[in-house]
């Protein structure tokens, strides 16, 4: 399934006939990969007794009826006695959601630059001080900002994260379905809330679809925008909503 979808991503600029990647084989094999899987989401249905509706979850997809069910909040203790909220999808979307999410991988990961680190397979957090490190050593860099985007998997406008990924995905089944995840809302102690931005909470495409976001908003803009701005060298290395900017001079900073 890479290849082809590879081949049509790059021959045509767009991700087109996404059926062609949401197969029974696909959803098959994202069940295979959930054998460990046991929270339940608002649906209460398990990995055990959804196996035998692969079938009739394919159908209802090609029939655009299939529709994401809210997002299950839980809490989970930290280290410092506060909780911290988690989201945990239905079942079935759990499956839908690593379909798509591998396609949107496959397809963007020949596209994002060398600079992002996080989430991308081949490239780990060794290498992203093995990054800075060879930056500091053999490069102008005398200057560094340290940045966290706070709250970004909360705070992402749909809007604009459609508006990248149309840039290059022409199947509007395909994107039609990822703004029902991005809408799909959350129960909390039967309360529903909507979710008017954000990736979708505990989502197994939420990843992928932050990448594709910071990879317009931050990384093209930085290499293509503000790094011609700038007289001295700069450059950055980012992971996830981490990032650093390492300048020659201060006040470029």
């Amino acid at each position: 399934m890479g290849d082809t979808l590879i081949v049509v991503a790059t021959s045509t600029n767009y991700l087109a006939n996404w059926v062609w990647g949401i197969n029974y084989e696909t959803l098959a094999a994202e069940h295979r990969r959930q054998v460990n899987v046991k929270a339940v989401g608002v649906d209460k249905v398990t990995r055990a007794e959804y196996g035998e509706n692969l079938n009739d979850l394919l159908r209802r997809m090609k029939r655009f009826s299939y529709r994401p069910q809210l997002v299950r909040r839980a809490y989970i203790p930290k280290a410092n006695g506060e909780k911290r909220p988690l989201g945990i999808p239905s079942y079935e979307d759990k499956l839908v959601q690593g379909g798509m999410a591998r396609i949107l991988n496959e397809v963007y990961e020949p596209r994002f630059i060398d600079c992002s680190y996080g989430f991308r397979s081949n490239k780990s957090a060794h290498d992203v001080i093995k990054q800075v490190d060879n930056l500091i050593m053999f490069k102008k860099v005398n200057y560094i900002l340290d940045c966290d985007i706070k709250g970004f998997f909360d705070t992402v406008e749909h809007k604009w994260l459609m508006k990248f990924l149309e840039h290059d995905i022409a199947d509007k089944i395909f994107l039609r379905y990822i703004v029902r995840f991005l809408k799909a809302g959350v129960m909390e102690s039967n309360h529903y809330e909507n979710t008017r931005v954000g990736t979708p909470q505990g989502g197994i495409i939420s990843p992928v679809l932050a990448k594709v976001h910071l990879h317009y908003v931050l990384d093209l803009w930085f290499e293509k925008c503000r790094k011609r701005q700038l007289k001295g060298e700069s450059y950055l290395v980012r992971y996830a909503d981490d990032f650093i900017i390492m300048t020659e001079y201060k006040n470029e900073a």
